[in-house]
């Protein structure tokens, strides 16, 4: 089993920055595809990056490129997002999840770590 535990999260003010944090555990993930989702009140939950472990590729939305940067800790099994301008529609719910393979759905979540971004 997967566990995937998200923090950092917090009430930060317009063009401030946050690091999210996600810890994994449960198995080891040499292989796998990490990624950052959100979901904003009253919105569908999105893709916000990835990065695949074996390599390090990273994607991004375009609505967050330039101004988030995911990266990975493989000795602490933990992958981080650091958030920068923070924007007030950046408000959401911010999720980690993690799939086996790079073309499979994502298939294990955290529980969310909220983001709320005062103007």
């Amino acid at each position: 089993q997967v566990q995937l535990v998200e923090s950092g999260g917090g009430l930060v003010q317009a063009g401030g920055s946050l690091r999210l944090s996600c810890a994994a555990s449960g198995r080891t993930f040499s292989s796998w595809t990490m990624g950052w989702f959100r979901q904003a009140p009253g919105k569908e939950r999105e893709f916000v990056a990835a990065i695949v472990w074996s390599d390090g590729s990273t994607y991004y939305s375009d609505a967050v490129k330039g101004r988030f940067t995911i990266s990975k800790d493989n000795a602490k099994n933990t992958m981080y997002l650091q958030i920068n301008s923070l924007k007030p529609e950046d408000t959401a719910v911010y999720y980690c999840a993690a799939k086996a393979a790079v073309r499979t759905p994502y298939n294990y979540w955290g529980q969310g770590t909220q983001v709320t971004v005062s103007s």
